[in-house]
């Protein structure tokens, strides 16, 4: 999936530099195990810092220059650039979720932050590094983002590498966002962990949030020109997105640890229902159908 000619770019959209560095290093990778338990930190509000070992990172990082992202204005720059692609899904998501969240009964559309990091960063929620991956934090209302991620789930995680797999991991992170706004984030920390969980409820629901951005992205104007964000899907960014849900599937990632897949253990869901409800989404375009909560049907 490609930006098309003539969208415009504000890449004053990433309000980050609190304590990353610049791009240039490598990613220090934990297991895919350690993923999900910050990502778990993050969401119920305790440091992840402590998980890894590193307590508040928020000062170890190189600080961004201010124009880090000054070339961010265009599609050209979000085809071919990964940050610039991050800023230019994220302004597409927000000209969706402006419109579609209130006309489906849900409150006004707040954007949430976006923080473009390296090494490390300082959160409401603690402190984080590279290793923690993508993250939304409801404490601070922003999602954070560390691109080289994205080589990370093509060669530990199998994912494909296509743009609409990295697409999806932002408009997922911004699914929670939706999920914090109607008041339903916090189920995760009262129902952390099973395949019926809170904590599982929550993930299907942010991809399938997710699936509702993909369907309506080639259609949302960019708000400055009018030209809708993206070109027409094709049958493989499908599969890129898929395939990047199933990447980070429970079960796949106990398997890829070398234990047997142990149900009681889930946090995020199988990789068949990751897929699943990301096609609910794009198949339906609609918040109700995507609320996990209201199903036996996982």
């Amino acid at each position: 999936m490609t930006f098309r000619e003539g969208v415009q770019i504000n890449p004053g959209r990433e309000r980050g530099g609190r304590g990353g560095g610049r791009r240039g290093g490598g990613i220090a990778v934990g297991g895919g195990g350690g993923l999900i338990v910050v990502l778990l930190a993050l969401v119920f509000g305790f440091n992840p810092g402590d998980i890894l070992g590193g307590g508040d990172t928020g000062g170890q990082g190189q600080v961004q220059e201010d124009d880090a992202f000054a070339e961010c204005t265009d599609a050209e720059a979000a085809n071919t650039n990964i940050d610039c692609r991050i800023i230019a899904t994220a302004e597409s998501l927000d000209a969706m979720w402006v419109e579609l969240l209130p006309d489906s009964g849900g409150p006004a559309y707040v954007q949430p932050g976006l923080d473009i990091f390296v090494g490390s960063v300082s959160t409401g929620c603690g402190g984080a590094t590279s290793a923690t991956g993508p993250f939304y934090c409801p404490a601070d209302q922003t999602a954070y983002f560390d691109s080289d991620f994205f080589e990370l789930l093509e060669t530990q995680f199998g994912a494909n590498s296509g743009p609409l797999a990295q697409e999806y991991v932002v408009a997922h992170e911004f699914g929670h966002h939706i999920e914090n706004q109607l008041g339903l984030l916090n189920r995760a920390q009262q129902d952390p962990q099973g395949p019926e969980s809170g904590a599982v409820r929550i993930e299907l629901m942010a991809d399938c949030l997710a699936g509702i951005w993909a369907k309506n992205a080639t259609t949302v104007p960019d708000p400055e020109t009018g030209t809708p964000f993206l070109e027409p899907l094709t049958e493989q960014d499908i599969n890129d997105a898929l395939s990047a849900a199933a990447a980070v599937g429970d079960d796949r990632i106990q398997s890829s640890q070398g234990g047997e897949v142990n149900p009681e253990g889930f946090t995020h869901g199988t990789s068949e229902q990751r897929q699943r409800w990301f096609m609910i989404g794009f198949d339906q375009g609609s918040v109700d159908a995507c609320n996990t909560f209201e199903t036996d049907n996982l």
